[in-house]
Parts: C-alpha cells; structure tokens; sequence
C-alpha cells in the first residue's frame, strides 16, 4: 500500500510559532490571516518582538485586513466610468486611497464606532476601518480616475470632485445639502471662534475645518488640555500650531477683554469685579467679546449648556447696530428630502410681528441651500376654524406679511398635514397660494417646534443641521448639547459664509 507524503499546512492556526518571529528582521511584518484562529495570536508576536508589526483578519484586534476595505467599492467606480476591466493601474489606486485614509485624521463616525481605540497612524492602525464611511469616496474616486488616465474607462468623468461629492453624500446625510454652503465657505477667510474648545466633538470639528474649509478656526480652552485630548484622539493637531488659542486663565487680552465688557454692560449692573469673573469663566462671553472686538468674525457655542443661557450672554454683547435673535432655524435632513422648522429656541410665544420676521429670515437661510422657500405657518387651527389661540397671531403675521411683496411663497394657518400634502390642502382650501409640499415649517409655539424637530430626529431619522440663529449678522450661532462633530463641521461652514451670501 502506497502511503500519502505528509503535507504542511500553509495556513491556520499556529503554524507560525514565536522562535520563528524572533528568527526575523528587525521590526518584523506579520499578517496572520487565517480566521478564526491566526497562524499566531498578536499577543504572541508581541512578547516575541516587541516592535512587531501585526495585522490579522479579525476585527477584534488592530490591523483587520477585510476586502470590504475595497469591495464594493473598486466596483462602484469602475462601473461608474464603464471600465472594461480592473487593470494593475486600478487596484494600486485602491491601495494608495485606502493607505492615505489611514493616515489622515480618522473620521469622528469611525471613532465613535471604535470608541475604546486610538485611531491615529502607527503600528496599530495601519489600515483604515471597515465601518469609516470616508471609505466609498476614496476608493472608488481614486479607481475612477485610475481607469479613465489608463484608457480603460468608456464613460469617462468630467467633474471628480462632483463625483467625490455624490460618493460622500451617500454616506453623509448632510453632504449633499450642504455642499453649496461649502463651496462659499471654502472662498472666504472668515474667522470662526469656539467656545468649548477642550470638548472632543470641538477639536474633531477644528480638524476637519483643516482639511475641508480655508479658515483657521480659534478655540476657547486650555492649551495643554486640548493637546493632551488631541493625542488622546488621535488627532494630528495641536494648539497654537494648527488653531488659535484663547486661554481664559492667562491670555494677554484678558484686560483688553473684560475691559470692553464692562463698558459694553456697566449700565445693566456689570461692575468691574464682575466684568473680570465673567472674562474668566464664561467661554460664551469671551467669544462674544472676541467677535465684538474683531479678533473672530462668528463664534459657535452650545455643546454644553442651556440654549437660552447662551443666548442671553450673545444677545448682551452681540445684538447691537440693528442686530437682534429673530429665531431659531433648524434643517432636518429626511429620506424625502430637507425640511425646515423654526422657531424652536429663541420665542416662547412669539408675536405676529416676531413671526413674521421669522419668515423673512427663513426664507433667506433656505436659499443658501439651493432651494425655493415654501413656508407654512402651521397651528391648531385651520384656515380660520379657531379664533384664539395661536392662529389668531399666525393670521396676523400673514396679514403683516401681505403688506409688501415678497419673494417667497407663505401661506397658512394650517395643520402640519395640510402644509405637507398639497392634495388634502387643495381640499379644504382650494386656490391657496402654496403649490407642492411645504419645505419650512413655522410655529406659533416653540413648544410645538421643538417638539417636531426632536420627533424627526429621534423617531424619524432626520439629521439636524443647526440650530441657526436667525437675525445677529452671522455672528453667532447656539448649537445643542447633542450635536456631532459633523454637525459642527457643518455649522462652521454656515458660520464661514460672508453675510453677503447669508443674508
């Protein structure tokens, strides 16, 4: 009988062995593939070689080596530009795109799926992961433009970065919507002032305003804490390298600062004591006297805190010159497109003649996005079925509204079913002067307004860009304590929008 020769297994687990890792060069490579048990365990490579580096095909240790890094995305641009095969050229685009991503700042989504990792280059984050949603954007534009330069593409490109922008707003909610807003901000050299610099959706905002806008952003916080986070992070800036710092415990403006608040406030009770503790403590009040005296040109402030206690220290220094809140604009982004709602924060009960300046803002913020406005002024009430009540002050508004022509379409009071679905509201008021779906939302209540921003957010999926504060020039803007880094991101390019383009 003929016996079968002994075979060795080329992979599976443990056939690498530590006396073979140490048998190595300097500094060795090991990809330990096998899943779901490595040729060798990275703790054992690391006891072996200390300066190891490691990667396997489980996503429970660093360094997962997973063809969704690539896959589907190699297909999608191919396919996109028509590319009649996936040549040599096309997968070293792939493999640059995905090692440049690894060594760019990791992505605020990527870090919040791995929030018990430090995703910054180095041995133990060489390639980027799975779940970062920059991803689809880099491959697959860098394996587009690698087909079309090698000869292969039948539909070539003609606008990349166009087509980048699409990648990204399949992915990014708010990448689409917002992309015009970029455009203008990424034009201006605007100066945009942090007040809760220390904080981690802050410094991942700062970061990527750094690669994706043109201003330097300025932020309110100790140096070494924030240097400390960065690292921490992951994140490949620092202070007073890459940002601007005011540090409240011992910046040289201080006297300068607190010597302005006081002559802005000595009439409303603000001694000198006092002037001097709120230029020590309050980072919203420093950023308003930083914009107040030109060191900044807009600030954002809100990540922590009550909404109307920052609102109170804006309006103190900031509501001068004409300049005052008109209200609160918030952009909710649904799968059926973008839909406005204001006022959520600044007016209680805001009167016909607040509202219908609440209007007229409305409809200027929503032509930054590239869209007509087609405002609703929604109540309990319905085309005059009550008399009191908020419809009462809604009719009003529209009466004030009717006064002088405007370039915008109102209509209303109305249910928020009748400002969204044109056939019930051809119904109950035939020839009314809205046409389509409402795409801004206004409320005789901030009770109701929130209520719909929050319901839409939590229940419904939309993304919230803002709060935008309406009326105070582009000077300032409270966000809300649940806001991401993206949703800063966002807000900044708002904030760095010459008022020319905001209006």
């Amino acid at each position: 009988m003929k016996h079968a020769q002994p075979q060795m297994a080329t992979n599976g687990p443990g056939v690498l062995t530590a006396d073979m890792v140490r048998k190595m060069a300097p500094r060795p490579i090991v990809f330990a593939l096998a899943n779901p048990s490595p040729e060798i365990l990275p703790d054992v490579v690391r006891a072996a070689v200390p300066d190891a580096i490691i990667a396997t095909g489980r996503s429970d240790f660093p360094n997962q080596v997973n063809n969704v890094l690539c896959f589907p995305f190699i297909f999608r641009g191919a396919l996109d530009v028509g590319a009649t095969t996936i040549n040599d050229q096309m997968q070293l685009a792939c493999i640059e795109g995905i090692a440049a991503l690894a060594r760019a700042t990791t992505s605020a989504e990527a870090a919040a799926a791995y929030s018990d990792e430090k995703l910054s280059f180095g041995a133990d984050y060489l390639i980027p992961k799975p779940f970062d949603p920059r991803l689809i954007g880099v491959v697959a534009s860098a394996v587009a433009k690698a087909a079309m330069d090698s000869g292969v593409a039948t539909r070539p490109i003609a606008d990349l970065a166009a087509y980048r922008h699409t990648l990204d707003g399949s992915v990014f909610k708010s990448a689409l919507i917002m992309r015009p807003v970029f455009d203008v901000a990424r034009q201006s050299s605007r100066r945009i002032i942090f007040a809760e610099g220390e904080d981690e959706r802050v410094l991942r905002a700062a970061s990527a305003m750094l690669e994706e806008m043109t201003v330097k952003p300025i932020l309110i916080g100790r140096p070494e804490v924030m240097a400390a986070r960065c690292e921490r992070f992951g994140l490949a800036i620092r202070p007073d390298r890459d940002f601007a710092v005011v540090n409240p415990e011992s910046d040289t403006r201080y006297r300068e600062y607190w010597s302005s608040y006081h002559q802005l406030l000595e009439r409303q009770g603000v001694t000198p004591d006092t002037a001097r503790s709120v230029l020590r403590t309050n980072s919203t009040a420093i950023a308003a006297i930083a914009v107040h005296r030109g060191d900044a040109d807009s600030l954002i402030c809100g990540v922590f805190g009550q909404y109307l206690g920052h609102l109170n220290d804006v309006r103190q220094v900031l509501a001068r010159g004409g300049r005052h809140p008109l209200g609160a604009l918030s952009l909710m982004i649904l799968e059926d497109g973008p839909l406005f709602i204001a006022d959520t924060h600044v007016y209680s009960q805001p009167t016909p003649e607040q509202l219908a300046e609440i209007a007229i803002g409305a409809a200027r913020h929503v032509r930054r996005f590239g869209l007509s406005p087609n405002i609703a002024l929604c109540s309990q009430s319905q085309f005059g079925n009550q008399a009191q009540g908020s419809g009462q002050r809604l009719r009003e508004a529209i009466a004030i509204l009717d006064q002088a022509p405007r370039d915008f379409c109102y209509e209303g009071e109305m249910n928020v079913d009748a400002a969204l679905d044109p056939d019930l509201r051809d119904r109950l008021l035939p020839g009314n002067r809205m046409k389509g779906p409402a795409n801004v939302l206004i409320f005789g209540h901030a009770d109701a307004a929130s209520g719909v921003r929050n319901i839409l957010k939590m229940k419904a999926g939309g993304l919230e860009v803002g709060p935008i504060l309406m009326g105070m020039g582009n000077r300032a803007h409270i966000v809300t304590p649940g806001i991401t880094a993206r949703g800063l991101l966002n807000m900044a390019a708002i904030a760095g929008t010459p008022v020319a383009h905001y209006g």
